[in-house]
Parts: structure tokens; C-alpha cells; sequence
């Protein structure tokens, strides 16, 4: 199968097949071309169905209505007291200051990485105004079309739209999100380029959002590999990597595979609980390639954001430095999110849900297939957007449907998110935080009985309301237990990708 063309200075992604209309020459009314150039008509952009849904349950609960969220992954606890005391100390800071980052983050950040088993030059480490934010550059910088798995992280379509792009969709392996299936990876670039498309990065979450599951070391080696064949770019988003629950088998980068190809981001927003102070980090290829992106990179910075808030910056480099009290709350948020998500699933699991096993942060991507026809005959509900509905319009919880992660609107699918269970006030998150059994706390019991009963009536299984049991840590078979341990293995010889080369 013939490469894609090769890039040039004029080359820009097609526009989408929806768009054509916006770029024709308009005509008179004898057929002939006008001199009047056509307005662009900007692709459309749906606002993010995550924080989408926190408004919609925002404006309910200021209208007095009892909701629970269980929409968006924000994580509710307090913000770690030293990290607040670095952040207030570095207030004063307000100059620009470097575009890709201060280099005492740049430095910390690298030997975070290096600690991780992924050393990196700081040279080569970017800063931004969150993960988010980066992610969405380093997309522009590289330029072209954009695998992405399904299910998968609400944004990464739609950033690909954003820049021009045509996001590619590639089933997930099943309990394996985050990362697309290899073999359906390679039939879907090489029927995209076959048909004019210019694929040339593939997006993987590992852990993953929405699932709360981790790809086996196994499937990241092996879709390493189809990427150097494919000559791919592999963005790898670990901004949860630090909240696998079994600390003994972390989650595996693509990066230790092909290091070569690998753009890896991440950030402070989930392990510390720090979502509004927005810094994330990535970390670029070595090599003349990867240090030619990084350039592109920081000029697309340049352009956006100029450069990282400074006070945010030193709060950054002292989290990712990794001092004991930061290691100490990492690992009390982690026991938390198991604790809490697991107790949870088994509430789904109970009436009736399938659920692979959670294995990292706190989500739930429970199917209700085995349910489809007690929920047609009993609420009229064929689809993940019905369900959805149904939660939040009879129970008042907000959950996403399986249609804002990519997937079709039939599956019974849907994503609910634990973190809000911890608390509305510090002092609750705190206690928390430091329970021996975050269970019993009545606030977060009170959340997760609220889960049980609804499913218990969503499902006619009044019998399990409020008492559906709790899952057994030492089960391997329980859907909310512990994942298989990744795999050791050394990283495959790396090649240049000539996907790297400079793009507009």
C-alpha cells in the first residue's frame, strides 16, 4: 500500500467531508463562478460533554434539586497544605517567563520521568496551562489525521477537528482501554490512506478515561510496534499513570516500546487533586525528529499561551520533585479512589451490569446489555443516551453516555465517575482522605447507597437496594478487583520516524 504523500510547505489536512460545501466556489445564477470569495463556515464543536453535564448539575443543585454528580472525573479533595504553601510563596512571580517552562520544572519533571523509567533530556520537556492544553498543540504540531481509540477521552476527537484534522476511530480491546486494538489499527490507517486520509499520530490513555482500565504491557508493545510499521506519532496521555490501584503493576508508556515516536503528556490535575491550577507537562522524542517537534511545539506555545503561569510553575516543580509528603497523599488518594470505585462497581455488578475490572482511577464503564429488554419494557430505554437520561431525570445523577466517548448510541454503555463521594467541604475530604474505612464515613456511604438504590429500582431488583455486597480484594475474578500485572519486557530497537519530520 502506497505512503501518504510527503509533507511540503503548502500541504494542509483535507478538510472534513462534512465542510466541503464551506470551501466551494460559489456560482451566479447562470452557472458561471463569482468574483465573492465564500465565508468559511467553522467546523462544528460540541461544548465538552463532561463539563457540560457539571453546569447542567450546577444549576440543579442552585435550583435546589438533590443531585449527585458522577459526570466528570474532577477529583474533590483539598489541596495538599505544603503544595498551597509553595503556590502562595511563589505568588509574586508574574514575569512571562520561559515559553516551554521554567527549567526548575523542566529539570524536576525530567527526573519524575527518570523515576518512571522514561529518562528524559529537560530540554526536550514542555510545559502548558494544563494537559489539555498541550495535547491539543502537540496535535497541531504534528499536524495530519489522528487515530483515536474508541471508547476514549471526550476532547480527543474534537481536538483533532480543531486543528483541521479527521480524527480515525479504532476499537479498544475489550477490558484493555485506552489503547486502539493493533490489528484493527493497522486495517484502519492503511484503508485511510488508501483512500486520500493522512493519518500520522494515534492517541493512547493509559490508564484509561472512560473505562478505569490498563492495557496489558502486551497490547502497548504490540501497537508500538504497528506504529513504527505505520510510521506513526504515539501521543500517549498518562495524566493518571500515578493512580493505578496495585502500585506493584503500573500502567506501561509506549514510550519504554518506541521511544523514538512517543510524545508522552501529563500533569498535577488528577494525583494531586489540583484540576484548577492547570500545568501539565510533555515530554518529547530524543533524536534530531523529536527535537525538530519539540520546536514546532513550542512555537505553536508561543503563539497560544506564551508561556506557563509562574506562581504554578514553582508549586510544579516542587510536586514533581516528589518529596514525602507528596508520595504520602498520592498513595491516600489512590487507597481512596480503589476503596470507594470499587465499592461502587459492585453496585453494578450486582444488578445485573457487566463491568471489566477497575483497575485505576475512579472510573466505572458499566454495560447494561444483559438489562436491554427489562429497561425497553420498563423505561423505554434502547441506548446509552436514554439511560443517561433516565439517571439523571428519575435519580437525579448525572452520568455520560457511551455516545460522548465516540461510541454508537445502541450500546447500553455509559461512564460514571466516584470522585465527587468525598465530600463537599475540606474538612470532610480530609477526614476522607485519613479513614481507615472511607466507607463508613456517612457522607460517602450515604453517596454509594443513593448509586444502589437507583439501580435497584432502574433494574426491578428492589432486593439489593442499599446492601449489594462489597467486592473481595483477594478475588481476582471480582469485576471490581485488581488487573493482571503488566508484563515486563525490554523495548523494541528504535527507528527514525519520518512522521516527525517538520509539518505545517
Amino acid at each position: 500500500m502506497p505512503e501518504p504523500p510527503p509533507p511540503s510547505s503548502t500541504s494542509r489536512p483535507a478538510p472534513p467531508a462534512s465542510d466541503t460545501s464551506a470551501t466551494s466556489r460559489p456560482t451566479s445564477a447562470t452557472g458561471e463562478p463569482t468574483d465573492t470569495a465564500p465565508t468559511p463556515v467553522p467546523t462544528p464543536i460540541p461544548m465538552s460533554a463532561t463539563l457540560a453535564a457539571d453546569e447542567a448539575l450546577a444549576r440543579r443543585r442552585a435550583a435546589g434539586e438533590r443531585v449527585l454528580s458522577m459526570a466528570s472525573g474532577e477529583i474533590g479533595l483539598p489541596v495538599l497544605p505544603a503544595l498551597a504553601d509553595r503556590l502562595a510563596a511563589a505568588a509574586t512571580e508574574n514575569a512571562y517567563g520561559s515559553v516551554a517552562g521554567s527549567p526548575a520544572l523542566r529539570t524536576a519533571v525530567a527526573g519524575y520521568w527518570e523515576r518512571r523509567g522514561l529518562p528524559v533530556d529537560p530540554g526536550l520537556v514542555v510545559a502548558g496551562p494544563g494537559s489539555k492544553s498541550l495535547l491539543f498543540a502537540v496535535l497541531l504540531a504534528i499536524g495530519g489525521d489522528v487515530v483515536v481509540p474508541v471508547p476514549s477521552w471526550v476532547s480527543y476527537a474534537a481536538q483533532a477537528r480543531l486543528v483541521g484534522a479527521r480524527p480515525i476511530p479504532v476499537p479498544i480491546l475489550p477490558g484493555e482501554g485506552g489503547v486502539p486494538d493493533p490489528a484493527r489499527l493497522r486495517e484502519a490507517v492503511t484503508d485511510a490512506r488508501a483512500s486520500g486520509q493522512r493519518p500520522r499520530a494515534v492517541i493512547v490513555t493509559v490508564p484509561d478515561n472512560p473505562t478505569g482500565t490498563v492495557a496489558s504491557a502486551a497490547t502497548v508493545r504490540e501497537l508500538a510496534a504497528v506504529a513504527r510499521e505505520l510510521d506513526l506519532i504515539v501521543v500517549s496521555d498518562e495524566i493518571y499513570g500515578d493512580l493505578v490501584h496495585d502500585g506493584s503493576a503500573p500502567a506501561v508508556s509506549p514510550a519504554l516500546y518506541a521511544p523514538e515516536r512517543t510524545v508522552v503528556t501529563t500533569g498535577l490535575t488528577k494525583n494531586l487533586a489540583v484540576g484548577g491550577w492547570r500545568t501539565g507537562v510533555a515530554r518529547l522524542p530524543d533524536g534530531e525528529p523529536g527535537r525538530a517537534l519539540h520546536a514546532r511545539l513550542v512555537a505553536v506555545a508561543s503563539q497560544i499561551w506564551s508561556s506557563p503561569p509562574a506562581p504554578v510553575q514553582s508549586a510544579a516543580a516542587y510536586a514533581f520533585g516528589e518529596p514525602p509528603e507528596v508520595v504520602e497523599r498520592v498513595a491516600a488518594s489512590r487507597r481512596l479512589h480503589e476503596t470507594v470505585v470499587r465499592a461502587v462497581a459492585a453496585r453494578f455488578t450486582a444488578v445485573g451490569a457487566e463491568l471489566h475490572p477497575v483497575a485505576a482511577t475512579c472510573y466505572l464503564y458499566p454495560d447494561f446489555e444483559p438489562l436491554r429488554d427489562h429497561l425497553a419494557e420498563a423505561h423505554g430505554v434502547h441506548g446509552g443516551d436514554g439511560l443517561a437520561a433516565l439517571f439523571s431525570e428519575r435519580y437525579g445523577i448525572g452520568v455520560l453516555p457511551a455516545s460522548a466517548f465516540g461510541e454508537p448510541g445502541r450500546p447500553l454503555r455509559i461512564r460514571a465517575a466516584t470522585s465527587h463521594f468525598y465530600g463537599e467541604t475540606a474538612e470532610r475530604q480530609t477526614a476522607a482522605l485519613e479513614a481507615a474505612d472511607p466507607l463508613a464515613l456517612p457522607w460517602i456511604r450515604e453517596s454509594v447507597d443513593r448509586v444502589a438504590e437507583a439501580l435497584a429500582d432502574l433494574t426491578g431488583r428492589t432486593d439489593l437496594a442499599g446492601r449489594a455486597p462489597l467486592p473481595d480484594p483477594a478475588n481476582p475474578e471480582d469485576p471490581a478487583g485488581p488487573a493482571n500485572p503488566a508484563d515486563p519486557a525490554d523495548p523494541a530497537g528504535a527507528q527514525v520516524p519520518a512522521a516527525l519530520a517538520p509539518h505545517p
